[in-house]
């Protein structure tokens, strides 16, 4: 007998029409709690619903979806009603939804927020003890998987940010049981390594259970205990854990840890270049100030130096020299005038002009005495005739008469 051999699509279609006629999972209430929760650009909603032993992939088409109060959210527990269906394309069972309702919060959920209470409760979220990231970290520890995408988008944004500064992988797992003791054992060693200025704990998005490590009371401890700065970035923006409110500073994802703890270097080049211009004019204005300065002082030096002095000294005493010259040549004009006039005055009582007229001075030849009386003359007495033109000598022959001068 020859078994027969079905096609996938074959398989695939018998499963789900099998499904379909089985009318009590075409009418079906499921409880659980939202997991994975995505609404796609067309409205449709996707998610899981799960418990503790098992999880079903749910979808809600737009036109039931328009129709919710709200929208749950990771970790709700809700009530479904639906259909139990095939996706041939992959072959999973799914239930599509027509009607959703809360039934209050899901385990973790609960979980999640009654340890967020505690902790809070004793200072551990609070905002005082947060510590300042440092501007520009030489070196970062990372506390990831080596293999999980989150590492090497931080590697991608760090090298594009800041290529300077050196990433110090500190390996753990980020999901499942084993991962609360390795994340702390990672923590615990950067914070052994004495360079380390700042560290990110990263992980990509999942779902409530996928983060839970993150939410462990003994991680949230240790990343508040670390001595260097934490910044935690874990899961997409929506996600919130536990380790996010005990950091530092919590980033909506791993890229955006990166680029929270280092400068951007293209941001300071540019600066630097706006900077180098600034400090070239600031450097130009500098010089043309001093420029003018040292010229004022070569000026004033030229004024006071030595040599201008004495130039200065030497056009004075040529001006004084000139204005002397002047002063003498008027003063000797001025005295020729005086002596002009005084020689006319002399020549008007000068005895020349008697002695022309045919008068004569006569005076003895002894002792040269003027004779203006003829008693000074007796006979012998020897006597000097000047006459205007020419002397005689002569001696006295007659006593002095008594005659009258006009006789």
């Amino acid at each position: 007998m020859i078994e027969h051999t079905w096609t996938v699509g074959a398989l695939t279609r018998h499963i789900r029409e099998t499904l379909e006629l089985d009318y009590r999972l075409q009418d079906v209430w499921l409880e659980g709690e939202v997991s994975n929760f995505t609404q796609a650009q067309s409205g449709h909603l996707y998610f899981t619903l799960k418990d503790p032993d098992a999880q079903i992939r749910c979808v809600m088409w737009r036109a039931q979806a328009e129709r919710l109060a709200a929208l749950p959210n990771h970790g709700d527990r809700v009530e479904v009603h639906g259909k139990v269906t095939v996706y041939a394309p992959r072959g999973e069972y799914q239930v599509v939804c027509d009607h959703l309702k809360p039934a209050g919060l899901g385990d973790l959920h609960r979980q999640f927020e009654l340890l967020k209470a505690k902790l809070e409760a004793e200072g551990l979220f609070d905002p005082a003890r947060k510590r300042p990231i440092p501007a520009f970290p030489r070196q970062i520890g990372v506390v990831t998987s080596p293999t999980a995408a989150a590492f090497q988008d931080v590697q991608n944004v760090l090298r594009r940010r800041w290529p300077a500064v050196e990433v110090i992988l500190s390996p753990a797992q980020v999901q499942g049981e084993k991962a609360p003791p390795e994340i702390i054992a990672a923590l615990n060693a950067l914070n052994a390594h004495t360079g380390v200025d700042v560290i990110l704990v990263v992980r990509g998005g999942g779902s409530l259970e996928d983060l839970w490590c993150f939410n462990d009371e003994r991680v949230a401890r240790a990343v508040a205990a670390s001595r260097i700065p934490v910044v935690s970035g874990v899961g997409h923006e929506t996600d919130f854990t536990l380790a996010d409110f005990a950091a530092d500073l919590r980033a909506p994802t791993p890229s955006a840890a990166a680029e929270l703890v280092t400068p951007d270097r293209q941001e300071y080049m540019q600066a630097v270049d706006i900077l180098g211009v600034r400090a070239g004019r600031a450097l130009e204005q500098s010089l043309d100030r001093a420029r003018r300065q040292v010229e004022g002082y070569e000026r004033a030096l030229r004024h006071l130096a030595p040599g201008a002095r004495i130039q200065e000294a030497r056009r004075r005493v040529q001006a004084l020299g000139e204005r002397a010259a002047r002063q003498v040549r008027s003063d000797i004009a001025l005295h020729r005038q005086r002596l002009v006039g005084m020689r006319a005055a002399l020549d008007g009582v000068s005895p020349r002009r008697t002695l022309a007229r045919g008068y004569a001075v006569v005076t003895r030849a002894g002792d040269n005495a003027l004779l203006t009386d003829a008693a000074g003359a007796p006979p012998d007495t020897v006597i000097n005739v000047r006459l205007n033109a020419g002397s005689l000598r002569a001696r006295v022959e007659a006593p002095p008469g008594k005659e009258r001068d006009d006789e």
